[in-house]
């Protein structure tokens, strides 16, 4: 008898060992909207930034101590700027736009992020010697250089690579206030997309710059007509070349992106693919070095999975539930929230109704696009849903309010009030102009909505639904057709909201926020 538990017990051990030297990450490691991203590692922790264009703060950056498992632990900043666009006034956005593609970087204890903006015309760079708590130090100069990487070079002097087909190099001053006086940009690659061939489809763009063992790398993204996402790279001698190119990966569209090593010396290239109306979702693709080249992927393919511990899921790290109660000490909102555009803070409350999110009109709107306080979390893959309670007691006439899936192409579930009454409503802006699909009576103050996403095989189909007991669920409206559109230049959004079409100030409150990876 003991032999046999012996047995059974050293199988299990075995079987769990097995198990445990065999789990594998999966692409895309993270199945969420984290694009053009930049990554340094410092020690055996890896930074990330990446890209939230009008999201509101901005610039998120992420940290992990396997390549695979990612929290959030800040941004960069919390305002970009305060005009028009950023603000949501006079007509005005920033949608598509805000900041763009950030360059992550580390040196002499300092770590660096900088971006830039087309809805300010302006570079940014912001500083710290704590990444993970701050403060930012922030400076911004004109002009607004496209796509750029910065490298602190070996021999003190500070670059900025940049640009769109023909590749720029611009040297800054030591304080980073801008280009360096007495000093003009030169071309650095006056064809990058030579590589590729010569079906010019994208300008090669996305700089990101390496030093290793005495070379330089220059890794950018082409986009040949007719063809996919490709990853080009070009080698030099000197930091100003001469350069020579290479196509370096042209597989599934994964593209955009460079190189990370781990402390043991194993080489990785992240990369992001264009993944549907969930967005763009980061890749990790394994390299090996051949004649001082890094080759990347395996047999010229990025891998669906890859020798790195699996993933423990998002929930909870890119993404969070939230009750919307707050001890002291505790930030007013967790890192996984941000504002559609600036925010306006006097129009939303954790505290005037403690363990609630109260969000009130400021202005009269007609259009979803343009209500300021719109507050979102990514949606995520392959399958999402969230869901909320609202108590709908203070809202009024002409008032609308509840949970979107918000990009161009929207759907929202929630309640519109009206000549006294008020109907739970599912509206759809899939044809373009929104439409009320379906309306429902309310006669109760507490309304339970529920949104789910099923991503799989890019079926990017979105479904609404309300509960009057936040037990049985009904059905709402008609499942959303999601679609990825470039005005917006983002995934699709959770999203909570509240505005007033005929009167400002009323207001709703939020009891939570939970989201699944499952549909129920």
């Amino acid at each position: 008898m003991k032999a046999r538990f012996k047995h059974i017990f050293l199988s299990l051990i075995f079987s769990f060992s097995l198990s445990f030297c065999f789990a594998q990450a999966t692409n895309p490691i993270l199945y969420a909207d984290v694009p053009d991203l930049s990554m340094i590692r410092v020690g055996d922790t890896y930074y990330m930034s990446s890209t939230t264009t009008h999201m509101n703060p901005g610039v998120p950056i992420m940290k992990s101590k396997d390549l695979v498992n990612w929290k959030m632990v800040g941004y960069a900043y919390d305002v970009l700027e305060s005009n028009d666009a950023l603000n949501l006034d006079n007509g005005k956005s920033a949608y598509g736009s805000g900041s763009w593609a950030s360059s992550l970087r580390y040196h002499k204890g300092i770590f660096y992020v900088t971006t830039f903006s087309g809805s300010t015309g302006k570079t940014y760079i912001y500083s710290t010697t704590n990444i993970e708590k701050g403060p930012w130090k922030a400076v911004s100069f004109k002009p607004m250089l496209h796509d750029h990487s910065l490298f602190f070079d070996d021999d003190g002097k500070i670059y900025m690579v940049y640009g769109s087909g023909k590749i720029m190099i611009a040297e800054l001053s030591a304080d980073l206030s801008g280009i360096k006086p007495g000093t003009t940009p030169q071309v650095l690659i006056e064809n990058a997309d030579a590589p590729a061939g010569p079906d010019r489809g994208l300008p090669a763009e996305g700089s990101q710059l390496f030093k290793i063992n005495g070379k330089y790398y220059l890794f950018n993204i082409d986009w040949p007509r007719g063809g996919m996402r490709t990853v080009l790279i070009h080698c030099a001698d000197k930091i100003t070349g001469p350069y020579e190119g290479r196509v370096a990966l042209q597989d599934k569209g994964v593209a955009q992106g460079g190189l990370i090593s781990t402390p043991k010396g194993d080489w990785y290239a992240y990369l992001f693919r264009d993944y549907g109306s969930v967005g763009r979702v980061p890749y990790m693709v394994p390299v090996k070095w051949e004649n001082d080249w890094p080759v990347l992927g395996v047999n010229g393919k990025a891998p669906d999975t890859i020798a790195l511990p699996a993933s423990k899921g998002i929930i909870g790290s890119i993404v969070q539930p939230d009750e919307f109660s707050r001890h002291k000490g505790e930030p007013a909102l967790t890192l996984a929230w941000q504002w559609n555009h600036n925010q306006v803070d006097s129009l939303w409350s954790l505290t005037k109704r403690p363990g609630y999110l109260r969000l009130t009109t400021g202005r009269v709107d007609t259009s979803l696009f343009f209500v300021k306080n719109i507050l979102t979390q990514r949606t995520f893959g392959p399958q999402c849903s969230a869901s909320t309670s609202m108590d709908v007691t203070n809202m009024k006439d002409g008032d609308m309010a509840g949970i979107t899936l918000f990009q161009k192409k929207f759907g929202w579930v929630g309640v519109k009030a009206g000549a006294g009454k008020k109907s739970i409503v599912m509206v759809s802006a899939e044809k373009g102009a929104p439409e009320e699909l379906q309306t429902v009576p309310l006669s109760q103050k507490i309304i339970y909505l529920k949104v789910d996403c099923d991503f799989r095989n890019l079926t990017d189909k979105g479904n609404f639904y309300y509960s009057l007991d936040g037990k049985n669920w009904t059905k709402i409206g008609q499942p959303l057709q999601m679609a990825y559109t470039l005005p917006h230049f983002i995934g699709y959004r959770f999203g909570l909201f509240n505005y007033a079409s005929k009167s400002e100030g009323g207001f709703v409150d939020f009891d939570y926020f939970h989201i699944s990876d499952q549909l129920k």
